[in-house]
């Protein structure tokens, strides 16, 4: 399996990840801004991230900063979830 089919299997399960990338692919933001937003506990927010980065979907762009470090989505990121938004879903059948 390649990188990039490997990046989306990792996040296509997990909405947690995915929701923090769409987050960063608007904004650079620091943790704590990504918990609000996301209502994230700190320690899940914080084993998010480090999974991603993990995985160059998110980069750290002041890692020497012991508060307030900020996150970017990388290009590795973007490609991921571009392909997650563009998937079609089988619609679910009513039942009657």
């Amino acid at each position: 399996m390649g990188k990039i089919e490997e990046a989306i299997s990792f996040v296509g399960s997990s909405k947690r990840k995915k929701s923090i990338l769409e987050l960063l692919n608007k904004l650079k933001l620091c943790q704590a801004e990504i918990m609000n937003k996301t209502g994230m506990y700190k320690s899940h927010t914080s084993r998010e991230l480090k999974a991603l980065s993990s995985k160059t979907l998110i980069k750290c762009i002041n890692p020497d900063s012991r508060e307030y470090k900020f996150y970017r989505i990388t290009p590795l990121g973007k490609k991921v979830l571009e392909y997650l938004n563009n998937i079609n879903f089988p619609q679910k059948k009513n039942k009657k």
